[in-house]
């Protein structure tokens, strides 16, 4: 497989794991793991180029800005990094169901569109919810540096719907014309 201008930033996340344990042990070893193994999925897939590498370096700057506290120097950035995190894996969830034929290929293409729409708004959603489970998680019994709180929560699963739902109409769109 011939490497490609986004496996530049996948190198970045698999350095980030190394420079993140050396900083923040292994809670900063940690959740760039988890940077990097999402860094990996838009590659495996075969994602194109432009989404591949924005969401590499949305997972990648989202990780570096909680490890270095900008979440708490910059009030507005953890919503807009919910929001905009969490459409773009919603999309890509879509368009892995589509890849793998998961709906019937005789279904016309907008009704297609149409269930892919809701495929990532849900899964968005979903996950959305499993990552504040997993910060609650991680402040109580791992690190209480990891930032929690009923607002915090409630804020960033809004903004988390609130971007997976403006993805899927992408998602819908795009499925539709044919550009996915």
């Amino acid at each position: 497989m011939p490497l490609i201008a986004p496996d530049a930033l996948r190198l970045l996340a698999a350095g980030s794991v190394v420079a993140a344990s050396v900083t923040d042990g292994w809670v900063g070893f940690a959740l760039m793991l988890l940077v990097l193994g999402g860094c990996m999925v838009p590659r495996g897939w075969g994602f194109p180029a432009w989404f591949d590498a924005l969401f590499c370096a949305a997972l990648v700057g989202a990780g570096w800005a909680a490890l270095l506290d900008y979440y708490e120097r910059i009030d507005w950035l953890d919503l807009v990094v919910h929001a905009f995190v969490t459409g773009l894996i919603g999309a890509a969830v879509a368009v892995l169901v589509d890849r793998v034929g998961v709906l019937d290929p005789s279904a016309a293409r907008r009704r297609a569109a149409t269930t892919l729409g809701v495929v990532a708004t849900t899964s968005a959603i979903a996950l959305a919810a499993l990552w504040e489970i997993g910060e609650w998680l991680g402040h109580t019994f791992v690190d209480d540096r990891v930032q929690v709180g009923y607002t915090d929560t409630v804020s960033d699963l809004l903004a988390g719907c609130v971007g997976a739902v403006l993805a899927a109409g992408v998602v819908a769109v795009s499925l539709h014309r044919g550009d996915v």
